[in-house]
């Protein structure tokens, strides 16, 4: 089997919150491919996302993306990763249009053919002229799923990403975590409660129950 390639290297990383630590020297590698993180409620899956992320700050530790350090370089660092809140109200008074045409300045290799798909295949057309704070939980989703897609991003979390949607859009993102599985300069990084069935998965961070 051909070893993939280490995209995110996470070095000693510590974080707490007020009377609650979360992580404590922790160290690991994110490939190419996609990681589940794996676990129960309060073990931290959305917190490790976010530091991952570098929208959190960690207490101790170092994150390296191909040798780029979230310390030394923090733009470059995040201009490499795509994460969005799925409860984010940051973007409520953009269009759906406007919010990816926002990404698209964001992210220079932000796929605007993929984007059409993604839109067709996620039921997204009737929306895409409303603003993000009329739409449905379920609908929001698939907004920040569908940028997140076509980012082109190298590393790309996602918060439990099969929530509040329908069985239809499930079979469809599933479709597209295969596709994207298979990429050699990408990272897909999950958190979820339970192993998903019929994604491969390049590694596995179990926080335990």
């Amino acid at each position: 089997m051909i070893k993939k390639p280490i995209l995110l290297q996470v070095t000693e990383l510590s974080f707490a919150y007020p009377g609650k630590a979360l992580f404590s020297n922790w160290s690991g590698e994110i490939t190419a491919g996609l990681t589940l993180i794996y676990g129960g409620d309060g073990r931290g899956k959305s917190s490790l996302l976010q530091l991952l992320a570098g929208v959190l700050p960690a207490q101790k530790g170092q994150l390296q993306i191909q040798g780029i350090s979230l310390h030394a370089q923090p733009d470059a660092y995040r201009s490499q990763v795509f994460w969005v809140d799925p409860a984010t109200e940051a973007y409520d008074q953009m269009t759906v249009l406007e919010y990816f045409s926002y990404l698209h300045q964001q992210y220079p290799l932000f796929d605007e053919t993929l984007l059409e798909n993604l839109i067709e295949g996620l039921a997204l057309t009737p929306h895409v002229n409303k603003q993000l704070f009329m739409l449905s939980t379920g609908s929001k989703r698939k907004v920040w799923l569908a940028a997140a897609f076509a980012a082109g991003t190298t590393i790309n979390l996602l918060d439990d990403p099969f929530a509040a949607l329908d069985k239809t859009s499930i079979s469809f993102v599933m479709k597209m975590l295969n596709q994207f599985a298979q990429h050699p300069g990408q990272a897909w990084v999950i958190s979820m409660y339970q192993v998903p069935q019929g994604v491969p998965l390049a590694g596995l961070i179990d926080l335990g129950d």
